[in-house]
């Protein structure tokens, strides 16, 4: 297997886990919109609870209840609008990276998740966070398979 067949498949499922992400954070983001913050606290404090119960020292379920009691105290509307966006923006670029049609796709999917690094970078700033590290981190990766994939279309083309 020659490095451009590899660094393209790494392309396709780092495109296809983008999509992915994008999907769920866009149905996340509805499920909130309907049911709202109040209700989704409540499910998950209820769902926890038997682990809390069992296992007093569980981090997995303090984990969900830390994210749950975050939802509640921030803004809804600001957390709706940004899975929604967020969400189908990667959908959407996902899509159209996968299908390989349009070249215009590849600068304006390096410029999105530019700024979604930069946006990461910044609330790095405020406040750290391992995971939000790691996504900015997946980010770069993702802008690098995408620059060298746009630098492959190209050569073919010409």
């Amino acid at each position: 297997m020659n490095q451009t067949s590899l660094s393209h498949r790494a392309y396709q499922a780092v495109i296809a886990i983008k999509g992915l992400d994008g999907a769920l954070e866009t149905i996340a983001g509805l499920i909130l919109a309907f049911a709202g913050s109040q209700r989704i606290y409540d499910f998950l404090i209820a769902i926890t609870a038997p682990e809390i119960e069992s296992h007093p020292a569980s981090h997995t379920a303090h984990m969900v209840r830390h994210g749950a009691e975050s939802l509640l105290h921030a803004s809804h509307t600001f957390i709706v609008f940004y899975l929604l966006a967020h969400g189908m923006i990667k959908l959407g670029i996902a899509a159209a990276l996968l299908r390989e049609t349009v070249r215009w796709v590849f600068p304006v999917a390096v410029a999105v998740l530019g700024l979604f690094v930069l946006f990461m970078l910044h609330r790095l700033t405020h406040h750290w966070s391992d995971w939000l590290l790691a996504f900015a981190l997946f980010d770069v990766v993702t802008i690098g398979l995408v620059l060298n994939e746009w630098r492959r279309v190209s050569k073919a083309g010409t």
